[in-house]
């Protein structure tokens, strides 16, 4: 008994770090702290798991973006938290004409895999494919990626042999919850985090 009450005493959360863009950080949410989506993997991960939300609205993946991720705070962030499991969700704001370049997103997304890839304890990384653009906005377009980023992102995913988490296919129906053609809302969050938890769990 007394063993048995060490081993539950000296357990932690697993540590999940949502990185991500505007997507992730929950912008256009009345209240992003509660509904966005790693708020809701949080909630479905339940017991035993501690979530962070990581997102930076604007953010790109790439290094020569108009706003890098890896200048931002929230990469940080990350490593302060020391994860067990990183969830990337980044590409939709690098499909922006002045952001993108084939070269430089191939480099740099297998750089911040490899970056990552220092944190002690070697977390396991997941990839996502990002979710529909279904109305090109703010410069944002669903054709760049499709034909060049998500290809990118399954053939780096397929070289480090990391799990791909395909929001793109699996969101493609939820058009009407995402009311500027580009950010969930309340509900598409939460089917997000739904998605994710399983992938997560298997």
């Amino acid at each position: 008994m007394i063993f048995a009450f060490i081993l539950v005493s000296c357990s932690r959360d697993i540590k999940i770090a949502c990185v991500g863009d505007s997507i992730t950080e929950g912008s256009g949410l009345v209240n992003q702290s509660r509904t966005a989506y790693p708020a809701r993997l949080d909630s479905i991960m339940g017991k035993g798991y501690s979530v962070i939300n990581c997102g930076r609205s604007a953010a790109t993946l790439q290094k020569k973006g108009d706003l890098p991720y890896w200048d931002c705070k929230e990469f940080y962030d990350v490593f302060a938290f020391n994860p067990d499991i990183i969830i990337i969700k980044l590409g939709t704001n690098d499909t922006k004409r002045q952001n993108w370049n084939y070269e430089n997103f191939t480099k740099d997304y297998q750089a911040l895999i490899d970056t990552f890839n220092t944190i002690s304890g070697k977390p396991k990384i997941f990839v996502c494919l990002p979710v529909p653009v279904f109305k090109t906005m703010w410069g944002i377009n669903d054709s760049t990626l499709t034909t060049a980023i998500i290809p990118i992102i399954k053939e780096t995913a397929k070289k480090n042999n990391l799990p791909v988490i395909d929001l793109y296919h699996t969101m493609r129906n939820q058009e009407e919850n995402f009311p500027d053609a580009i950010h969930p809302n309340e509900k598409a969050a939460k089917i997000m985090a739904g998605i994710i938890a399983s992938e997560i769990k298997k």
